[in-house]
């Protein structure tokens, strides 16, 4: 683990064993399971699992890759352990060489080919590899336990959990006893967050739940379609290259605000645009110097590849007031866009005009080295990625596929003396990141607060700020049930 993971895991567990201990009165008794939202490589998990807290864990995890590595630390971890076979080696490594070509084998392995060794006509060979066998969980009174459910949660409706939770218990012949379930994350991204904290309302089973989120970029919108610009000052236009389902008639019900209170907030709701909640991810308290640069490049080297596209036909600009403009004032807006200094006209004011939005999201670290690298690795995923629909690639590919390095060079170079700008406006832009958080963690607080069930919730920081600054953890607690 990095020294952030190992600071995150050692701290949480430590709460979450602290927090249990501390509501077992409330909630009736003990929780018996501790339910990890997303859990990953399952590093949580692990250690509540592990001496000296021996927590039974359930870990829900929608990636197979996921839980195959999580599996592997357990081995490590003496968790678990891998069956031992017994087997004839000579016959194994016969097995082996005969997957290799022969020219690039030694002699000794040629040899071995050559001569098959004897073995009994009734012995069954065991040619699996280590990876292959599966692990044994073997649970002991008094120590941890993980159980592994592959399920990709899109609720927080967590009843095929619980069913394969009672009938894993079965199978080990433990009798299925009241469930007091606490659900858990660290750093679930975007709607899991919600997810796992409306497991509270929507699940009996669970008691309690203490949920750190991140990536609230991630999250979707619940009073209207994804918005790319600021809701009340001018329309949000839906990008080229969408979803196949178009989001225009999108009101996603798990997605952002949660609570009624910030819904129906002066009849409108409140809303947060992408690039809102992408602000709220952000840590400029945090921010060396070569972060900060790193930061500005990727938005300068997008801002430049908007206006390729513009040039370029992908995309057009839309005028909110419907007033076409003249080509005078074209060519006076185009003259702008080289000249921070010069005087735009009303027709192409900033709250005026907009382009329509390209939706290209990560890129290899390597597209970041050079603005050529970067504008071709935009293209080649914007042009074959499996979430665009054809059409959209199609037209992408006929009006940017022959643009040279010298073309992107120039671009470059015309905008360069506008980074500064970018730069400072981004930079005003982060310092808000803390007050959207709070607003989003806000929101969360009350929506357990609507529910008369909730017994009490609260929000409080469980790591340094320095080591990681998605730092604030919600928390629930259900009234004790009636007996």
């Amino acid at each position: 683990m990095t020294p952030k993971k190992i600071h995150e895991v050692g701290n949480f567990a430590d709460y979450v064993d602290r927090l249990a201990s501390d509501i077992s009165d409330d909630i009736g008794g003990d929780v018996t399971h501790f339910v990890d939202f997303g859990s990953g490589q399952n590093y949580l998990g692990r250690a509540l699992a592990s001496a000296s807290y021996n927590k039974q864990i359930v870990a829900v995890e929608g990636r197979e890759h996921n839980i195959a590595g999580a599996r592997e630390f357990d081995i490590m971890a003496r968790l678990t352990e891998r069956p031992k076979v017994m087997r004839n080696k000579k016959l194994y490594m016969q097995q082996l060489n005969s997957t290799v070509p022969e020219d690039q084998l030694n002699k000794k392995a040629l040899k071995q080919l050559a001569t098959p060794p004897k073995v009994n006509d009734e012995y069954v060979a065991d040619f699996r590899s280590l990876r292959e066998l599966q692990t044994i969980y073997k649970p002991e009174d008094g120590k941890g336990f993980i159980r592994y459910i592959d399920s990709r949660l899109e609720s927080g409706d967590l009843a095929d959990v619980v069913t394969q939770l009672r009938d894993s218990l079965s199978e080990e012949n433990q009798e299925p006893k009241d469930l007091r379930l606490m659900a858990i994350s660290i750093h679930s991204c975007g709607n899991l967050s919600h997810h796992g904290i409306r497991s509270l309302i929507l699940n009996p089973q669970v008691q309690a739940i203490a949920i750190v989120g991140c990536c609230y970029n991630l999250m979707t919108e619940r009073l209207g379609p994804p918005t790319y610009k600021l809701p009340y000052m001018r329309p949000s236009l839906q990008a080229l290259n969408g979803r196949i389902i178009r989001e225009s008639s999108r009101h996603d019900p798990h997605g952002f605000p949660m609570s009624d209170r910030l819904c129906n907030y002066k009849d409108m709701g409140i809303r947060q645009n992408i690039t809102a909640r992408m602000m709220a991810c952000q840590a400029p308290q945090n921010w060396t110097e070569a972060e900060s640069d790193n930061f500005f490049t990727r938005h300068f080297y997008r801002a430049v590849l908007q206006k390729i596209f513009l040039d370029r036909g992908v995309i057009t600009k839309v005028h909110h007031d419907g007033e076409k403009p003249s080509p005078a004032e074209e060519e006076a807006e185009d003259n702008a866009n080289s000249n921070s200094n010069s005087n735009s006209t009303s027709t192409d004011s900033p709250f005026n005009s907009s382009t329509k939005p390209v939706i290209i999201g990560s890129l290899r670290k390597s597209c970041y080295k050079s603005f050529t690298s970067y504008v071709k690795g935009a293209i080649a995923k914007l042009t074959t990625h499996d979430d665009y629909h054809e059409q959209h690639c199609a037209v992408i590919q006929e009006k940017m596929g022959g643009i040279t390095d010298e073309e992107i060079a120039r671009y470059e170079q015309d905008y360069l003396p506008r980074k500064r700008e970018l730069s400072s406006v981004w930079s005003l832009m982060a310092f808000s990141a803390v007050v959207i958080e709070a607003l989003i963690v806000t929101d969360r607080w009350l929506f357990l607060r609507q529910h008369a069930d909730v017994r009490k919730c609260w929000v409080e920081a469980v790591f340094d700020y320095q080591q990681s600054p998605r730092n604030l953890v919600v928390v629930g607690v259900k009234k004790r049930p009636e007996s």
